[in-house]
C-alpha cells in the first residue's frame, strides 16, 4: 500500500510525453503546481511498462464521487432540487398539500422550513417524487428536468454546473486506458440519463443508491415499478461495498470531496499491488462556487480533511488549483 505522495516528481513537460504531442496540455484548466504535476506523473508512470509503477490495463480503475466532486452540491444536493420541482409539478392535483407539511414548504419554496423537518420530511419528499412510476417514466422525468431546470442561486442549468477541471481529468485517464466509474450517494437511476453527455462516462459505469423495484405487467408490457423504499444506500461504507460487489477490483485512483467518500478513498489507498492516487476536492472558492468544509450540512469535509492531511493525500484547492470552475 502506498499513497499518491510516493509518486516521483518530474518536470511538467511530462504532459507532452504522455499525450505524444509536446504542445498539448491535457489539463489546461488546472494551474501549474505540485498537484497538477503529480497527477501527470502518476499516470505517466502507470502506463510505462518498463517502470516499477506500471499498472496493467485491466487494473486501471478510477472512481469518482459525483455531488461536490464532479458538479456542485449547494445549498442542497441537486437531486433534491429535482425532487422538489416534481412535487411542485404534482401539487395542482393534490390541493391538500398546500396546508400539509412537508409539501407546504416545498410549494412555498421555503427550504429553511423544509430542512428543519429533518430526515423524515426529506424522505417523504423523495418518496413522493421518486416512486409510483415505472423506471422508464422516471428516466423520462429526469431527462426533461436536466435539460431545462435552472439552479435558483447560480441561475444556470444544473447540467452546466459541472467542474471543467474534473472533466479534463476524467478524459485524461480514459485516454490512457483507465476505466472510470462514478460511485455516488445519489441514485443510480437519477444519474444515468445525463452522465455520458456531462462527463463522458457510460451509463453502465454509474454506481449509486437504489430504490426497490417490482416487476409488474401493464397490459401486455412488463415494467419495473419504482417503490418508496431504499434498497441500498451507496454512501460512506456503502461505497467500498458496492465497488467490491460491482467492479470486483480495488481502484488505483479515487476522487471525492466529503466524509461520505472517506471509506472509498481508504479502500483505494489499501491497494496492496499498486501505487494509488487519492484526491479530495476542497471547496474554498466562495466567489466562483461555494466555500465550505467542516461545518457544512451538505458535503461535510471534516474527518476526511484530517485523514487526508495525516496520510498525505492531495487536497484540490478549488481557489488555488483551478483556473476555471465550470464547464463553459
Amino acid at each position: 500500500m502506498s499513497s499518491c505522495m510516493d509518486v516521483k516528481k518530474q518536470p511538467d513537460s511530462t504532459a507532452g510525453t504522455i499525450t505524444g504531442t509536446t504542445n498539448i496540455d491535457p489539463l489546461p484548466s488546472w494551474n501549474e503546481g505540485p498537484l497538477k504535476t503529480n497527477i501527470l506523473n502518476f499516470v505517466t508512470e502507470s502506463i510505462d511498462s518498463s517502470g516499477e509503477n506500471f499498472i496493467t490495463v485491466e487494473d486501471r480503475v478510477a472512481v469518482f464521487d459525483n455531488d461536490g466532486t464532479l458538479w456542485s452540491e449547494q445549498p442542497v444536493y441537486f437531486q433534491f432540487f429535482f425532487a422538489m420541482d416534481q412535487v411542485r409539478g404534482m401539487a395542482a392535483t393534490h390541493p391538500a398539500w398546500s396546508k400539509t407539511e412537508p409539501y407546504k414548504s416545498v410549494i412555498n419554496h421555503d427550504l429553511k422550513s423544509l430542512m428543519a423537518q429533518g430526515e423524515k420530511g426529506l424522505m417523504k419528499i423523495l418518496g413522493t417524487s421518486h416512486s409510483g412510476m415505472t423506471s422508464t417514466e422516471f428516466e423520462n422525468m429526469v431527462t426533461k428536468w436536466i435539460d431545462t431546470a435552472v439552479h435558483p442561486l447560480e441561475k444556470k442549468k444544473y447540467k452546466d454546473l459541472v467542474f471543467l477541471p474534473m472533466i479534463e481529468l476524467i478524459r485524461f485517464l480514459q485516454d490512457h486506458d483507465y476505466t472510470v466509474y462514478i460511485v455516488s450517494g445519489g441514485e443510480t437511476a437519477f444519474m444515468r440519463p445525463w452522465v455520458t453527455e456531462a462527463y463522458g462516462i457510460p451509463r453502465d459505469r454509474v454506481i449509486g443508491s437504489n430504490l426497490k423495484l417490482e416487476f409488474q405487467w401493464q397490459g401486455d408490457e412488463p415494467v419495473l415499478m419504482r417503490l418508496p423504499a431504499v434498497e441500498f444506500n451507496d454512501d460512506g461504507v456503502g461505497k467500498p461495498m458496492s465497488i467490491d460487489r460491482i467492479i470486483g477490483r480495488k481502484p488505483v485512483a479515487a476522487f471525492g470531496n466529503s466524509d461520505g467518500d472517506l471509506p472509498m478513498l481508504q479502500w483505494t489507498a489499501s491497494n496492496p499491488k499498486y501505487k494509488s492516487l487519492m484526491m479530495i476536492v476542497h471547496h474554498t472558492d466562495s466567489t466562483r462556487e461555494f466555500a465550505y468544509d467542516r461545518e457544512s450540512k451538505i458535503g461535510r469535509l471534516d474527518k476526511a480533511l484530517d485523514w487526508a492531511k495525516e496520510h498525505q493525500w492531495y487536497l484540490m484547492d478549488m481557489q488555488k488549483d483551478w483556473k476555471v470552475v465550470y464547464k463553459p
